[in-house]
């Protein structure tokens, strides 16, 4: 069941869904509109290695916009920080950001009970278009869960993307056996 606009306020109310900055004109009816932060990042090397710590290098959005290109993976950030303690939270695009041919995520769409930063973004593109910073990038929309929760995300062990940013965070499967 996705939670709708009333019960997402209600949820801020009770602290099980923090949205920081919190701004009441971007709530629709049964999502949260996040916004694209001012730092992307790109990998150093064009062909990636699962096995291997593939770096990046970050970079600011100019105020005039920054042109992706299709054909290369850019990391994006959210400028909302976010914690979810008892839903999980999906990033889905806007339409409006569909349009422009761009999409934000390859498969990263849902989060974890116990996420508590912002969301990087897989970001690519159909054909040259200008993105700016704080541009309306996604929404994000919360699903009640079923049972108890044995291990939130932010009390695992090691959680590969635990650490607080307001830059993209490249992949860790390299922290993966296999």
């Amino acid at each position: 069941m996705i939670l709708s606009d009333k019960r997402i306020l209600e949820e801020i109310e009770k602290g099980t869904i923090i949205i920081e900055p919190f701004q009441p004109e971007c709530l629709g009816t049964n999502s949260y509109d996040v916004h694209l932060g001012k730092y992307l990042a790109t990998y150093k090397d064009r062909v990636l290695d699962a096995k291997a710590h593939n770096t990046v290098v970050h970079f600011e959005i100019p105020k005039g916009g920054f042109v992706l290109q299709p054909g290369t993976l850019y990391l994006g950030v959210t400028v909302e920080y976010t914690e979810t303690h008892a839903h999980v939270p999906f990033l889905e695009g806007k339409s409006s950001t569909g349009r422009l041919g761009i999409d934000i995520h390859a498969t990263a769409g849902k989060g974890d009970v116990g996420f508590c930063n912002t969301w990087t973004l897989e970001i690519s593109c159909a054909q040259p278009v200008r993105i700016y910073a704080g541009m309306p990038i996604g929404q994000l929309i919360y699903f009640a869960v079923e049972g108890d929760i044995e291990t939130m995300y932010n009390s695992k062990e090691n959680p590969k993307y635990a650490n607080k940013t307001t830059k993209p965070v490249e992949s860790m499967m390299f922290k993966n056996t296999f």
